[in-house]
């Protein structure tokens, strides 16, 4: 059944005249009169009386044809719908984030929200691990974060921009006016750090090990505003990527010397998934060409 005979079957109830409703329909009346009998066969149920050249519905035909018009309404109800989403003018998206790329993200969120108001935005802040678990079960459409995670095979991944690695203090710390620092000058230092969900530990404690180094922390937080609000007591400190630390001012990101102290923040998105429409523009708000 296709909805061309639904078209058709409707205009000939209206008429009551094949003629009429096929030169209306701007088909042929052989071509109406084919898809209109396929209709039956496939009903099995005549749904015209064919009396000489009037036509009249049957019972049959009086009972489908209510079914018909609501299909038809339904079915262009569907095509309004896809174009409203196509034009943002409707629609749902789901972000995950982790805490360090939080800016980034809140600068596209305002300026997409204020572009199209009509989409509905989702915002999941969780750690890389976190992240990469859920857009794996398709709970997300992408995911902002510094590292690719685990099931790397399955991702798309986008760079965004790169930050360096730094050690966060208080800004009434004695290191405050240090340009930069070594590792080897943190190792000392009390460290509270984000569990190791987190790709930033991750790599941390990597880059101490390459170096011999076994840092001390004494801390590990799960949420990164809790550990930064720690950091500002001025007892303790943490390594995070700079842009994690923007717009805190009570606190002094230094950047550490060495190799690969530096991290790379990328959208990364399920392959061979479909990309919504919104997905797709809402990209162009991070300055990125997806």
């Amino acid at each position: 059944m296709e909805l061309r005979q639904l078209r058709y079957f409707l205009k000939a109830k209206e008429l009551l005249n094949f003629t009429e409703a096929a030169h209306h329909l701007y088909i042929s009346q052989s071509t109406l009169s084919q898809q209109i009998k396929q209709l039956e066969d496939e009903l099995e149920s005549p749904l015209f009386n064919r009396i000489g050249k009037r036509i009249t519905l049957t019972e049959a035909g009086e009972v489908f044809a209510k079914y018909a018009q609501k299909s038809l309404l339904k079915s262009q109800e569907g095509l309004l719908a896809l174009r409203d989403l196509k034009e943002l003018r409707t629609g749902e998206l789901t972000i995950g984030v982790t805490y360090g790329l939080r800016s980034t993200l809140i600068k596209a969120l305002i300026q997409f929200s204020n572009a199209y108001p009509g989409v509905k935005i989702n915002i999941v802040f969780g750690t890389t691990s976190e992240l990469m678990e859920k857009l794996h079960h398709v709970e997300l459409d992408f995911a902002l974060t510094f590292a690719k995670g685990a099931r790397e095979q399955l991702f798309n991944y986008v760079p965004l921009f790169t930050s360096p690695m730094t050690l966060v203090v208080s800004k009434n710390s004695d290191l405050v006016r240090k340009e930069n620092i070594s590792l080897k000058e943190i190792v000392d230092l009390p460290l509270a750090m984000p569990t190791k969900g987190y790709s930033t530990t991750k790599s941390v404690m990597e880059a101490f090990e390459k170096n011999n180094l076994k840092p001390e922390i004494v801390m590990e937080i799960n949420d990164v505003a809790a550990l930064l609000e720690v950091v500002k007591s001025g007892h303790w400190y943490t390594i995070l990527a700079e842009t994690t630390v923007i717009d805190q001012d009570q606190l002094i990101a230094i950047p550490i010397k060495g190799k690969n102290m530096v991290r790379t923040a990328m959208l990364v998105s399920l392959k061979d998934a479909y990309q919504k429409q919104a997905a797709q523009v809402f990209c162009t708000f991070l300055n990125i060409d997806q």
